[in-house]
């Protein structure tokens, strides 16, 4: 089923055309990773998707019924509301539903709604099948779910949601997106803000979404684990590729190396026409003019092909001086505090000449601050930094502290090497995409992408041999990523990077260290290899756990009974109270349908005695209604408390 058409697409800024044609279809379970040079027009292409931005040029048709629902990196909630709050917003519809329901419910112990009961029964009967149609009885354990997958903690569940950061609130908002399921799920970045262990839970989570998805993402590892296809913005056009950013990668090239090829060979076959008629046209004679017309007439009819177009990409090296010798860096005993809260303490850390290390650890546990420690250990509350003798170092600051806002790209990076002549410093810029009066851009009206570019001009120049690097793929597009990951290959020289893009640490790294409260842990190759040996110590641990010897394994099982016989306990008591409320619910109704009854009402005597049992029923109902509440909690509590 195609959920959504778009046909000749365009889109311009004044004078400025970001989308030119745009044609193509997306259908039921598409989950699409859209791509592009940033500025190509992926966010645009988005919200004219979500109808926030009108078209300049063509049709855009989406099925009837179909919802969608937009990730924005803005989002502002209203103050008072909770994390959890703002997370059932999603289910407003079944909120509304379930407080319905207990409407209805009050009616039915209402003297004055006698008369309507029947249609009060109905009602609550209807509604009711609704809201188990709808998985209401689920909906509290989706929001609890999504918001642990996404990273909030227990803690965090009511905590005021105007007072989340803004990385939080993104996050916040990707959950409540998430929750409401819309058929049409359009993602702008949504792994902006996320650690390792969140982004894992995402990716499962969006590789079986039952919607269609397109999403914006500079994460390549992400497009890998959740795209079935791939569609790149490409010069206001778009073209679409079958699997993931792998496969699109490599059908990109064969792509362009085939639309090479045809253009080559049709420019030769131009030329040699060309030859022949002009060869035609000197034997002046009247056959041989008549076929080169024919041959002119003939070339006049051929579609001539479009020399097929690049974007410009990024080329550059990094060199070192001189080789770095045995020894990078040793850190011993390292502290760093906040107040109160210790970020890292007895932290040792040893890097060879040669290594290629990135540094990962869930968010906030001090990675980057680390790194600024390593860079200046008089920031450490405790501990000693060693370099290696020959050891000169450059550091990547992904706040690009070091950039001066004052100046311009070109004299950013002729004051960090004033010796070097205009013509070289250009020369430099124009490997990383500045040229012409691009140079003379103020640092202060550049992009982040642009910043970090001219950063990294800067550390090509010095020439060292031990980069440090913090986030370095940070603001970037694929296509700078994939020349950074290309110039570190070929580097020589140390490296240490923070980093939280798995496809770029799979690319560079040789060695993996996790920082965590209890210190680093270090794992020989990348990323991939890191998650392999993961899988190996989960693996060695079950079989350790095989050779427990019969005692051990005795005991466990006496202790697995007990635990069974207790949970056991606690079911039967649930099912029991749960038995025993709805007899107790059946009775009341009963009553209650009873005081409508002509004989009674009509007779105050039995009226009045019907009133009143009325009234001790809903008491007992109620009360055995809260039981059956306090032994659902008490289960809960035991299958949470021995994770069952």
């Amino acid at each position: 089923m195609i959920v959504l058409d778009i046909a000749h697409v365009a889109k311009s800024f004044g004078i400025d055309e970001v989308l030119k044609d745009i044609s193509f279809s997306l259908n039921e379970g598409d989950r699409i990773g859209l791509v592009g040079v940033n500025g190509s027009g992926k966010t645009t292409l988005l919200k004219i998707l979500n109808g926030e931005l009108s078209v300049d040029e063509g049709v855009i048709s989406l099925a009837r019924g179909v919802k969608t629902g937009y990730l924005t990196q803005i989002f502002h909630p209203e103050p008072g509301a909770s994390v959890i709050d703002v997370a059932r917003e999603a289910f407003s519809d079944l909120t509304a539903l379930e407080a319905k329901l207990r409407d209805l419910e009050k009616k039915m112990g209402d003297p004055d709604e006698a008369d309507n009961l029947d249609n009060i029964l109905r009602d609550y009967s209807r509604l009711t099948e609704q809201f188990e149609r709808e998985n209401g009885y689920e909906a509290a354990s989706q929001v609890q779910g999504v918001l642990v997958g996404l990273g909030f903690t227990q803690e965090q569940f009511d905590q005021d949601a105007s007072t989340l950061s803004g990385g939080e609130l993104t996050r916040l908002f990707l959950a409540r997106l998430l929750l409401q399921k819309p058929d049409l799920l359009l993602l702008d970045e949504p792994t902006n803000h996320l650690d390792m262990s969140a982004l894992g839970w995402l990716e499962n989570y969006l590789s079986t979404y039952p919607g269609t998805i397109v999403l914006v993402s500079h994460d390549r590892y992400f497009l890998n684990a959740v795209c079935n296809r791939m569609a790149e913005i490409f010069f206001g056009t778009i073209e679409l590729y079958n699997g993931n950013y792998t496969s699109y990668l490599a059908q990109r090239e064969e792509r362009l190396a085939s639309k090479n090829k045809a253009y080559l060979l049709q420019q030769k076959e131009i030329m040699r026409q060309r030859a022949i008629i002009a060869r035609f046209k000197s034997f002046n004679r009247e056959k041989s003019i008549k076929a080169a017309e024919s041959r002119e007439k003939a070339l006049e009819r051929m579609e001539i092909l479009d020399r097929p177009q690049e974007e410009k990409q990024l080329s550059f090296r990094f060199q070192a001086k001189r080789l770095l010798g045995d020894i990078a860096l040793i850190g011993e005993g390292l502290k760093k505090s906040f107040a109160d809260r210790v970020l890292f303490e007895n932290l040792d850390l040893d890097i060879r000449g040669g290594d290629r290390v990135a540094l990962i650890g869930a968010n906030g546990v001090g990675k980057t601050t680390l790194l600024r420690c390593l860079m200046d250990p008089d920031e450490l509350d405790e501990g000693t930094v060693t370099y290696g003798p020959k050891a000169q170092v450059g550091y990547f600051d992904q706040r690009q502290l070091g950039l001066n806002p004052e100046n311009d790209v070109l004299n950013e990076v002729w004051d960090a090497f004033p010796k070097m002549n205009q013509s070289q410093i250009r020369g430099a810029l124009g490997l990383f995409l500045f040229s012409g009066d691009d140079v003379f851009t103020p640092i202060s009206l550049l992009s982040g992408g642009e910043k970090s570019r001219v950063s990294l001009v800067k550390l090509m120049l010095r020439n060292d041999n031990f980069l440090i690097l913090d986030e370095p793929t940070n603001h970037l597009d694929a296509n700078s990523r994939e020349a950074l990951e290309k110039a570190l290959e070929d580097y020589e020289g140390t490296i240490l990077a923070v980093s939280h893009d798995r496809y770029f640490i799979n690319r560079f790294a040789n060695r993996v260290f996790v920082l965590d409260r209890d210190g680093i842990q270090a794992y020989d190759g990348n990323y991939d290899d890191y998650q392999a040996e993961l899988a190996k110590l989960s693996e060695g641990e079950a079989e350790q756990a095989a050779e427990k010897t019969k005692t051990e394994l005795a005991r466990e099982r006496r202790a697995d009974r007990l635990l069974s016989e207790q949970h056991q306990s606690l079911k039967d008591a649930l099912n029991k109270a749960e038995a025993e409320a709805h007899q107790a619910e059946i009775l009341y109704n009963e009553a209650v349908s009873l005081q409508a009854d002509p004989s009674v009402y009509q007779d105050p005597e039995r009226a009045a005695a019907q009133a009143l049992l009325c009234r001790q029923l809903q008491s007992k109902s109620e009360r055995l209604f809260q039981r059956w509440i306090d032994a659902e909690k008490r289960l809960a509590d035991f299958q949470a408390e021995n994770k069952l």
